[in-house]
Parts: C-alpha cells; sequence; structure tokens
C-alpha cells in the first residue's frame, strides 16, 4: 500500500450532522489530527446540505494530507453532492470494510456517514479505517484514470 500522509481533515455536516460531526471532530482531535469543522452549527434548524459540501471540497484540493468528512442524515444526499465537484471522490461508508476498499482500491478523498444510520462506535472505526488507509494503486490506479477521464470528458457526475 502507498504511504498514508493524512493529517488534516475537515469535517461538515448539515444539521442533521451536527451531533455525530462534533463526536468524530473530538475522537480525532483526541487522536491528534488537524480537524477543521464547518457546516452547519445548528442540529435543530434545517438547512440544505449542498450549501456546505463546496467549502469542504476547497479544503481537500488545496491540501494533499487533508481529506474530508461529509455528514447528512443517510449520507446519500451529500455524497451525490460532493460527487459533483471535480477532483473530489466521496464514499459512504457504512462499515470499516467499505472504507478500507474506499481507500485502498478507489481512493476516495472524502469520507462520507449517515447520521441517522450510523452508530457512534460504528462512525469512530470507520473513520479510523479510512484515516488509516492508503490507496493501492497498481490494477486499481488504471480504474481510477478511467474514472478521471470520464469526469474531463462530461464534467463531475
Amino acid at each position: 500500500m502507498g504511504e498514508n500522509n493524512i493529517q488534516k481533515v475537515v469535517i461538515t455536516s448539515d444539521h442533521s450532522g451536527v451531533l455525530l460531526k462534533k463526536e468524530i471532530a473530538n475522537y480525532l482531535t483526541a487522536k491528534g489530527y488537524e480537524v477543521i469543522v464547518i457546516g452547519s452549527q445548528s442540529g435543530t434548524a434545517p438547512d440544505d446540505y449542498p450549501d456546505f459540501v463546496e467549502p469542504m471540497a476547497n479544503y481537500v484540493l488545496n491540501d494533499k494530507n487533508m481529506v474530508g468528512i461529509a455528514i447528512c442524515g443517510t449520507g446519500i444526499g451529500i455524497g451525490i453532492a460532493a460527487a459533483k465537484i471535480k477532483g473530489i471522490y466521496p464514499a459512504l461508508c457504512s462499515s470499516p470494510e467499505v472504507a478500507f476498499f474506499a481507500r485502498t482500491h478507489n481512493d476516495a478523498n472524502v469520507l462520507v456517514l449517515g447520521s441517522r444510520v450510523t452508530a457512534k462506535n460504528t462512525a469512530y472505526k470507520i473513520v479510523d479505517t479510512f484515516l488509516e488507509t492508503s490507496f493501492e494503486g497498481g490494477r486499481h490506479k488504471r480504474r481510477i484514470d478511467k474514472i478521471k477521464n470520464l469526469e474531463k470528458k462530461y464534467g463531475a457526475i
């Protein structure tokens, strides 16, 4: 596996993910990561997850040692929104095993979680796996290059 240089995490959420976002931010800070928390600050006033994706993406795109974590109720909406940004490769992960493959095979740079469908302790395990795992390259690089070619041809989809 490649060398993992991830030291910084930017984490964002809509209103439904505020509590899990804060818990993960505290967890990662205690582990020594530099954590930037953005997005909704209110867990009660409804807001729109697409509003919080671009600021997170800008951090990730401007620092190769940073990944993003994006959270909404199921993870589906915020993941779709994140996938619209060129260079952002989000992965909605429901288990540590999925997070492992998201990094080793797919070189994902944004972990997507659903606050309503992911228990806190499971989220911690998923986050740990995502941050501690690196892209394998090899046959997977060929596939990632094909994804990037689609992105060039059609834009982020």
